[in-house]
């Protein structure tokens, strides 16, 4: 085989392993090279799939059966299926019977909501379920859990505001893209009632590991949020993280003993 036969070398490869963007994807005359188009097309599949694959709720809540927690109640929003729920934004903001959920006067009220990525509720939300119990569940009072179905994030602050709890964490799939399909995110709402706004709330996105956020770390970040919230006594654009913070101070007292 002479210089000319031999496949170039790729200077990507190094660099392509830090990131999941597509980067140096080569070429082949005037297109893609058919291995990038054949990746590219499974993860437009996987992203369509994890958007319309309905959530399995009995399992889920067979799942949050085997933890330390009350039995699951099920809320589903206007949209009566997936299709409408994509059509409609605005039904899946809204409870199609809340009548079901007990008032409980709770500090916490945790939503498992399918969101735009059922499948990442089916694969993440009982770890990190499992983990914000650890951090947070002998801290304060826990509402019977909440699997929300065809919901949107607002939906959460109807839940929270029925059940009478102070804080209310979301736990939502989140849009799927082409390089992650099973991405979760938590919206946090100190106070939630209907007609809360996006800066009222508080993001914790791109937990999915090993790739993404891990469970704990979503949890420990998730804790200082609830924390600052009820001293503030507010979420949203007034609330920061300070999760960091704490873990530097830990480490420079462990170095200083």
């Amino acid at each position: 085989m002479n210089a000319a036969d031999q496949p170039a070398e790729d200077h990507w490869a190094d660099l392509r392993l830090t990131t999941q963007a597509r980067i140096g994807l080569g070429r082949a005359g005037n297109s893609l090279p058919s291995r990038r188009v054949l990746e590219f097309k499974a993860a437009h599949s996987a992203a369509r799939d994890a958007v319309h694959e309905p959530l399995d709720v009995d399992d889920l809540t067979r799942q949050i059966s085997e933890l330390d927690m009350e039995p699951a109640l099920h809320v589903q929003s206007r949209a009566d299926s997936r299709g409408e729920y994509l059509r409609r934004p605005d039904l899946g903001r809204q409870p199609a019977d809340l009548s079901h959920l007990p008032d409980t006067g709770a500090d916490l009220a945790i939503v498992l909501a399918d969101g735009l990525s059922p499948r990442a509720l089916a694969d993440h939300g009982r770890g990190l379920l499992d983990a914000l119990l650890d951090t947070l569940g002998e801290r304060y009072s826990l509402a019977p859990p909440v699997i929300a179905t065809q919901a949107r994030v607002a939906l959460g602050d109807h839940i929270g505001e029925a059940l009478r709890a102070q804080t209310m964490i979301m736990i939502i799939g989140e849009r799927p893209g082409l390089s992650v399909a099973d991405s979760l995110g938590i919206y946090l709402t100190h106070l939630p009632q209907a007609g809360r706004h996006d800066a009222d709330r508080n993001c914790i996105s791109n937990i999915h590991p090993p790739d993404g956020l891990d469970y704990t770390t979503a949890a420990a970040i998730t804790a200082a949020l609830v924390d600052g919230a009820r001293k503030l006594g507010r979420s949203g654009v007034a609330l920061k993280d300070t999760s960091r913070d704490q873990l530097a101070d830990s480490d420079a007292r462990i170095l200083d003993g």
